[in-house]
């Protein structure tokens, strides 16, 4: 009868080694999911939607995972106690090596979630900056196609008030002011890489 009670408690141990074994093939394969979406992150080109995407998943993933191998840690946790009648002091060091990998698989999961977490916080951030980029370049072209139009609407008022009104030469002197103000503009954008 003792025999038959230890194969049944050394099948219990086994089984819940097992399923804690799986609970750590899935951490590996999310962890795997997650370099390759830091890779995709930092690609030369936008994929904010995918990547979106593909975090959400994860993070889900992830969550559903912590609910399954959080009440393994509290169930191994109650068969471990002192006054527990169901593990015998035979196999509580196996036990307790089955709950350490729980352990670690849990606090795998946490820092896993974390990371997803921070991949979507570097997601926003970086499409902040790319916006910001094309923000200053269509600013700067702004800039530079409102001199032209300043110059032509103060020249084209009928106030004959300014030099060269109505003349040739006016109209050369409008002419240069904006070619100069245009190259001035687009040469300091260039330095500031705005453009």
């Amino acid at each position: 009868m003792i025999l038959q009670d230890l194969k049944t408690a050394w099948q219990a141990v086994s089984f819940i080694d097992f399923v804690v074994d799986s609970h750590f093939d899935t951490v590996e394969s999310i962890d795997t999911e997650i370099e390759e979406l830091e890779d995709l992150l930092f690609d030369n080109s936008p994929r904010a939607p995918e990547v979106q995407r593909r975090s959400f998943e994860l993070r889900k993933s992830l969550v559903m995972l912590r609910r399954v191998v959080l009440p393994t840690r509290e169930v191994l946790n109650a068969l471990m106690r002192r006054e527990s009648v169901y593990v015998d002091d035979v196999l509580m060091p196996y036990y307790q090596d089955v709950y350490d990998h729980v352990l670690r698989a849990a606090d795998w999961t946490d820092s896993l979630r974390d990371l997803v977490s921070t991949i979507l916080e570097t997601n926003l951030t970086i499409q902040g900056n790319r916006m910001n980029e094309i923000m200053k370049a269509v600013t700067s072209w702004a800039a530079i196609a409102a001199v032209p139009t300043i110059i032509t609407g103060y020249y084209g008022m009928n106030v004959r008030i300014f030099p060269g009104a109505g003349t040739l030469f006016g109209g050369i002197v409008a002419l240069v002011l904006m070619v100069v103000g245009v190259a001035v503009l687009y040469v300091a954008f260039r330095r500031r890489d705005w453009l």
